[in-house]
């Protein structure tokens, strides 16, 4: 095994793609574990009430089509996602939430705990403005119940994120 990749499943031991990417990076980041309880109506809501965050501090990871080509959306869990200006950001015409199935072959990741890093094929990336006002936020680290916390602009950065308003109450 490579010395690289050695170290990286060294760091990652018990961990999931994101926390491995994260660690790989030298990325400060806390985690977050909560007992994932299915019968909750929001997976957002849930991890927010569990960790005893504000909704506007937790981020959901939502994958959407834009013209033909799989984008991923982080927008605080207490609003929705703007389509229209999710397509706008990246230069697109038309957006649609992407089939769950297609999401879950195309980043790794089960509903409910896609995360926006450590995705099995990199994919563009918005993540909402309301992110900067904040010094740390939470998304997904992988699976229901793991959350990662991490400042706004690690995320925009170890993603590729272009930051934009693409979240609405």
């Amino acid at each position: 095994m490579a010395k690289k990749q050695k170290k990286q499943r060294e760091a990652g031991a018990g961990g999931t793609p994101a926390t491995v990417a994260l660690t790989a990076a030298g990325t400060t980041y806390t985690v977050h574990s909560y007992d994932h309880d299915p019968s909750h109506p929001s997976y957002g809501e849930e991890a927010a009430e569990a960790m005893g965050v504000a909704p506007d501090r937790v981020f959901k990871t939502l994958v959407a089509d834009v013209d033909g080509t799989l984008t991923v959306a982080v927008v605080p869990v207490a609003g929705q996602l703007d389509l229209k200006a999710l397509a706008s950001a990246v230069g697109g015409k038309r957006a649609a939430m992407a089939d769950p199935s297609l999401a879950e072959r195309t980043t790794g990741y089960v509903r409910g705990g896609i995360s926006p890093l450590g995705q099995r094929r990199k994919l563009p990336t918005v993540l909402d403005a309301s992110a900067g006002a904040h010094s740390t936020i939470c998304v997904s680290a992988g699976r229901r119940g793991l959350e990662v916390e991490l400042s706004p602009e690690d995320l925009a950065a170890l993603t590729g994120a272009v930051v934009a308003p693409i979240g609405r109450a």
